[in-house]
C-alpha cells in the first residue's frame, strides 16, 4: 500500500512544498512556522478555487486550456462588489450574480470553440480581452470595499486554520467525487483518453466538454467574488497571477497535459508549494531575477520528479 501511494505523481507536490517550507524555517532558526503554514493555506484556496476548473478542462485532453480564468475573476468581482455596496443583506445575491457571469462566460467561451470553430487556446484568450473590457467599462476602475460580514468569512481562522481553506477542502472533495463517481466526471476522463472512441461508446462529447468549459468559468467567477473580499475590494489587476498559477498548480499537482488523468489531491500541494516557493526566495532576499530564475528551476525538477514517477508505473 505505501508503495502505491509513493507512486502517485500528486505526492511529490506535497513533498515539495514540505522541502520548501523546512528550508525557508532553517532559514529564520524555525520561528513564525505556524503562521507560515496558514498564511500559506489561505492563498492556496484561491490558486485551488481556479485549479479545479482548469484540471477538468485539462483532462479533455490535449490543446484544452481556459486562458480567460484571470479576465472572468475580475468581472465576476468587480460586478458582485459594486452590486453589493458594501451591505451584508446583498452578500447572497452578489454571489449568484457572480456564478450567472460565470455560466455566461462558460457560453461564450464554447459558442467560439464550437460554433466558430476556434481553438480553445485561442478562443478562450480572445474572450478575456472582451471580458476584460466589460469589467473595465462596468467598474470604472473604482475599488468598492466588500461587505464586512464577507471579508470577515474570507479571512477569519479557527486555531490558526482559514476558514475559507476548510471550505475549500469540502469543495474539493466534492468536485473528486463527481469526477470519479460521477457520469459527468467519467465522461470527462474517457473524452481526454479518447474522444473518438468515448463518441462511440455513446459518450456525448460536445455537451460534456461544453459544461467542463462552463464549471471552469464558474470556478473562477466565484474565486473572483472570494479574492474581493478577501483583498478589501475587487481591481482590474486582480487576476493577472492567476493564469499561469492555474495551469501551473495542475501540472505540478500531476494531472497530465495529454488528458484523461485528472489529480485533485495535487492541486493542494501545488499551491501551497507555490506560495512557499515565493515566500523563501522573498525570505532568502534574492533579487527579482534570481528569484524568477530559481522558480522555474524548482518547478521544473518537481514536474520532471512526478513525471519519472508516472513513467516508471
Amino acid at each position: 500500500m505505501i508503495r502505491d501511494v509513493l507512486r502517485k505523481p500528486w505526492l511529490w507536490s506535497f513533498v515539495a512544498a514540505f522541502l520548501v517550507w523546512l528550508a525557508t524555517m532553517a532559514f529564520t532558526g524555525f520561528k513564525g512556522g505556524g503562521e507560515l503554514i496558514s498564511a500559506a493555506l489561505t492563498f492556496a484556496t484561491f490558486f485551488v478555487i481556479v485549479g479545479i476548473g482548469q484540471m477538468f478542462v485539462f483532462t479533455l485532453g490535449p490543446g484544452n486550456v481556459d486562458l480567460s480564468i484571470p479576465a472572468t475573476m475580475t468581472l465576476a468581482g468587480s460586478v458582485a462588489m459594486k452590486l453589493m455596496d458594501t451591505q451584508d443583506s446583498m452578500i447572497v445575491i452578489g454571489l449568484l450574480v457572480a456564478l450567472v457571469i460565470g455560466v455566461g462566460v462558460g457560453i461564450f467561451n464554447y459558442i467560439l470553440i464550437l460554433g466558430l470553430r476556434i481553438p480553445p487556446i485561442i478562443a478562450t484568450l480572445s474572450s478575456s480581452f472582451v471580458i476584460l473590457s466589460a469589467a473595465i467599462a462596468y467598474g470604472r476602475g473604482l475599488r468598492i470595499k466588500p461587505p464586512p460580514l464577507l471579508a470577515e468569512f474570507t479571512t477569519v481562522q479557527v486555531a490558526g486554520i482559514p476558514v475559507l481553506a476548510i471550505a475549500v477542502v469540502i469543495l474539493a472533495a466534492l468536485m473528486g467525487v463527481v469526477l470519479h463517481r460521477t457520469i459527468y466526471g467519467r465522461s470527462v476522463t474517457a473524452i481526454g483518453q479518447s474522444i473518438r472512441a468515448a463518441g462511440f461508446a455513446g459518450v456525448p462529447v460536445e455537451r460534456i466538454r461544453f459544461l467542463t468549459y462552463v464549471l471552469s468559468a464558474v470556478l473562477a467567477a466565484l474565486c473572483g467574488y472570494l479574492f474581493s473580499g478577501f483583498s478589501g475590494g475587487s481591481s482590474l489587476s486582480m487576476g493577472e497571477q492567476y493564469l499561469l498559477a492555474s495551469i501551473a498548480v495542475v501540472v505540478i499537482g500531476g494531472t497530465s497535459v495529454a488528458g484523461g488523468n485528472g489529480n485533485l489531491p495535487g492541486l493542494w500541494g501545488a499551491a501551497l508549494f507555490l506560495f512557499l516557493v515565493q515566500s523563501m526566495l522573498n525570505t532568502y532576499q534574492l533579487s527579482a531575477g534570481l528569484r524568477y530564475l530559481a522558480t522555474g528551476l524548482i518547478i521544473i525538477a518537481v514536474i520532471t520528479a512526478a513525471g519519472g514517477q508516472k513513467t516508471l508505473r
